[in-house]
């Protein structure tokens, strides 16, 4: 295991949340959150959603509550999900008619484990405060905590409009975009601050604080975190899809991270037609663990391949071998415990290939073209094997199964010893 991977990082200090027995801030780890897509009122499509991304490593999940339809299947869908024996957090999205949707059902209001409020459309005009504090009254009432989602396509008009008109009227004058970062800030505390004023406490209260220019996201909650200590939700918002969605979002919340900031995080991924909804959770997990923050996965390191490597075998025994571990972490965080920290090492040639699959806790290294059809095997640092033959893929593949069981099984000898 890696030293690297738990290796604490500065963080800023936040006040722990409590969001349905899943702790977000404080001294917790960073918690991966993700998001349906599905319509909340179709309470089958919602469930199999929700119970994919939770199979993926989701922690939190948030749902649309859009209309009455869609409140009304909630508690439907939380009681269908206990029932598969999948605990997480439900979060309900609202926007525009929150403070009705939670008055009029009940049951909904009682079945999530947080609301998220968007202080830019909760209300317009006198009708704003009236409705913010409806929503925090509800929160009170149901005992959950909030999220406060201010996002720069819905930003408080009235507020920035006043911090314009300030700023023109200043003799040092900030750019626009300046000055939209701090209306984004301002909406945030602001709104906090009144939540707590109704009486919402601090250990209710998580902000984000959502654009999708990189730059500007980074300098949005980089203030945050310098004027509060709130629990701070990550998130690029409309990143993309494919890889520019995935580079801008590493991009933005590895600065950030890397500096202490943020408490749980969000890839937000348009997905490709007929895509996978996972793959937001994925690349949450991967960007953690890349980073050394957690561990989800085995990580698996293979090389880029050049022309030593013609043969396409290594290539196809890593991807098999990360398909098999992602495939098997459901069952295998229960019955493999510390199996998120194996390192295994799939490598083309000679070059290279020994001496990291000796950094690995099991690895291979695939004869390359010209070499000797022999693909020596290293466990924890030594030469163990060397394999021939057709099925090298297959018996390398048994070879970290039988590893895995016996490192982590939960009769192996280290575990004994403790």
């Amino acid at each position: 295991m890696n030293e690297y991977l738990t290796a604490p990082r500065p963080r800023h200090r936040t006040v722990a949340v409590d969001v349905g027995g899943v702790t977000v801030g404080g001294p917790a780890p960073i918690v991966v959150q993700s998001m349906t897509n599905t319509d909340t009122a179709d309470v089958e499509a919602t469930v199999a959603q929700v119970a994919a991304l939770a199979r993926a490593g989701s922690e939190i999940v948030r749902i649309t509550v859009d209309r009455d339809e869609a409140a009304v299947a909630v508690p439907h869908i939380r009681d269908q999900l206990d029932a598969m024996g999948v605990a997480v957090p439900l979060v309900g999205d609202f926007h525009y008619i929150g403070h009705k949707l939670l008055t009029d059902h009940p049951a909904c209001a009682a079945a999530l484990a947080k609301y998220r409020i968007n202080p830019g459309n909760v209300g317009f005009g006198e009708k704003k405060d009236r409705q913010f504090a409806t929503l925090i009254e509800l929160a009170l009432q149901y005992d959950k905590p909030v999220r406060i989602g201010v996002n720069w396509g819905s930003l408080d008009q009235s507020l920035l409009t006043r911090l314009m008109d300030e700023n023109a009227a200043s003799t040092q004058p900030k750019s626009a975009s300046e000055v939209t970062r701090e209306a984004i800030v301002q909406s945030a505390l602001l709104s906090a601050a009144r939540a707590e004023e109704i009486g919402l406490g601090r250990d209710k209260i998580i902000l984000s604080a959502k654009v999708s220019r990189v730059q500007d996201l980074i300098a949005v909650y980089v203030a945050l975190a310098q004027r509060c200590d709130h629990a701070l939700h990550l998130g690029l918002t409309e990143a993309g899809m494919g890889s520019k969605g995935i580079v801008a979002s590493s991009a933005a919340l590895a600065i950030l991270l890397q500096q202490g900031i943020g408490d749980t995080i969000r890839i937000s991924l348009t997905p490709e037609p007929g895509g996978d909804r996972t793959r937001e959770v994925v690349v949450a997990q991967e960007l953690l663990q890349t980073m050394g923050f957690r561990s989800f996965l085995p990580v698996v390191a293979a090389c880029p391949g050049c022309g030593r490597t013609t043969s396409t075998v290594f290539q196809e025994l890593a991807q098999t071998i990360e398909g098999d571990l992602r495939a098997n972490m459901p069952v295998w965080r229960e019955k493999y415990p510390g199996v998120e920290a194996l390192q295994v090492a799939v490598m083309g040639c000679i070059v290279n290939g020994p001496g990291e699959s000796k950094h690995a806790d099991i690895g291979i290294s695939l004869p390359g073209t010209g070499e000797q059809p022999a693909a020596p095997v290293f466990i924890d640092g030594r030469k163990a094997a060397t394999l021939r033959g057709p099925k090298i893929a297959e018996e390398f593949q048994a070879m970290v199964a039988d590893y895995i069981d016996r490192r982590f099984g939960r009769e192996s000898p280290d575990q004994a010893a403790e």
